[in-house]
């Protein structure tokens, strides 16, 4: 009988916990803590829109972006389900071979104030204490001795200090410490799953970089080059992404009828892998480019200006972003979504008079446009600099022929010499976040391949010890 390596060699196996506006995930990712390289073990998904109704006497304390109500109690028993589940089909044991778990939501979207996504991460806590994960799987660990004994030998907690910095970038802190845009910490783990991912690719995937996630709604970040001489190794975040972005292809294929009205999504009908080659007809192009100009009339991509509170129904604080000198990049349907009727509309049009590849298309195209759309905006406030690399995660930028367009549109923008060397697309993102996650709180960085730091510079070890000390 074949031993999975993971179960016999030192692997650091980590829990992803994440309940998005669409699916809901939890996705075990073992990093081998010899290499540094790590691997999906198994993944569970079920559709956010089938957690149970709330049963009388909950309190409703949000909605996803379809309208799906949402209690602390209903998302404590999905998460608990998804996390048991997974874990039996890979047959590993919650509390003893599952290291670390990392919980995070996409869904902010309706929330209030930030604060609220303060209950919803302590709802996903709960589904995960429930589900037999012990507390101190959930947090770093004080010290090197309060490691397990299988992490000890690959642990540097006894050299640096864990300062909030993931993947060599330290997150915004507005003026007053308030964060500036609910989902930032989902921008975090997007940013930090994307350079893991690249590891798997020729990029050297390191600051400065412009990561960005297109799931249902859009998060991401742009980090600063050091120069190094730095006395602080770490990046600086210096732009956001917030708004929507799978929500937008939603609406188009909810226009034709072949899914629900409410919480129908283009995964239903496209699913989420790429596919490349086979030539669209080109009698079609012209129809397409007709339509994809004629969605983008409704979308709207700038910086959020300073006295939105949300901006694609995420609540933003635009004002602190600008005195703290971070670009918030968002993107709309109108205000707060309000076109999305028109882009059904559309969706409906294209249904009648055309066939399923026009849609699937002009879906692909649609989302293309508003990748570089926001590409571009980074240009122009200056973030984009010659050594930086760009990569993408989440449905709206992989799936599809959507990998293939945009990085003819970034070869079109002339923004590095060899633009092949700079883009990359990762999927699951966010798990692969959350394993780095686990890493970085752990200490268990990997000098001889380093995640931190500058394209093409040494790993940042030895500097944050000499701070350290």
């Amino acid at each position: 009988m074949n031993i999975p390596e993971y179960k016999n060699k030192p692997y650091f196996i980590v829990g992803s916990v994440e309940m998005g506006n669409t699916t809901t995930k939890c996705i075990l990712t073992g990093v081998s803590l010899e290499t540094g390289m790590s691997y999906v073990i198994n993944k569970t998904v079920s559709m956010s829109r089938d957690i149970r109704p709330p049963k009388p006497g909950e309190t409703i304390f949000g909605a996803t972006l379809d309208g799906t109500e949402l209690t602390r109690e209903a998302v404590t028993e999905l998460v608990r389900d998804t996390l048991i589940k997974c874990h039996k089909d890979a047959n590993l044991d919650i509390k003893d071979e599952l290291d670390f778990v990392v919980r995070s939501t996409g869904v902010v979207a309706e929330m209030e104030s930030p604060d609220q996504v303060g209950d919803f991460v302590i709802a996903l806590a709960n589904g995960c204490l429930i589900a037999g994960v012990p507390p101190r799987k959930m947090t770093p660990p004080m010290s090197k001795e309060n490691q397990s004994a299988k992490l000890q030998p690959f642990s540097f907690a006894d050299k640096v200090v864990f300062v909030g910095a993931v993947a060599g970038v330290i997150p915004p802190l507005g003026s007053t410490g308030v964060e500036m845009v609910a989902n930032e910490m989902e921008g975090e783990l997007a940013m930090a799953g994307i350079k893991e991912g690249a590891k798997w690719t020729p990029v050297d995937f390191r600051n400065p970089c412009v990561t960005i996630d297109f799931g249902t709604t859009l998060d991401g970040r742009i980090t600063s080059d050091v120069p190094p001489d730095a006395p602080n190794p770490f990046a600086k975040t210096v732009g956001n992404f917030c708004g929507l972005a799978g929500a937008i292809p939603d609406a188009i294929v909810r226009g034709t009828g072949l899914v629900h009205q409410r919480t129908g999504t283009a995964l239903d009908i496209f699913g989420e892998h790429s596919v490349s080659g086979g030539l669209f007809s080109r009698g079609n192009q012209r129809v397409v480019d007709e339509y994809v100009k004629h969605c983008h009339e409704y979308i709207d991509i700038r910086i959020v200006p300073p006295e939105r509170n949300r901006f694609g129904r995420v609540p933003v604080n635009a004002r602190i972003a600008k005195e703290s000198g971070v670009a918030m990049i968002g993107c709309d349907c109108g205000e707060n979504s309000s076109d999305l009727p028109r882009l059904i509309e559309i969706g409906a049009e294209i249904h009648k008079k055309y066939s399923l590849s026009t849609l699937n298309e002009v879906v692909d195209r649609v989302c293309t446009r508003m990748a570089l759309r926001l590409v571009d905006v980074a240009v122009e406030e200056g973030l984009v600099l010659k050594n930086s690399s760009i990569g993408f995660t989440g449905r709206a930028a992989i799936s599809g022929r959507k990998p293939e367009y945009i990085l003819d549109g970034i070869i079109e923008r002339n923004l590095f010499d060899d633009p092949n060397d700079h883009l990359v697309f990762v999927d699951d993102g966010l798990a692969r976040g959350a394993a780095l996650m686990g890493r970085c709180m752990n200490s268990l960085g990997k000098p001889k391949n380093p995640i931190g730091g500058v394209r093409g510079g040494p790993c940042i070890m030895s500097r944050r010890i000499k701070i350290g000390k």
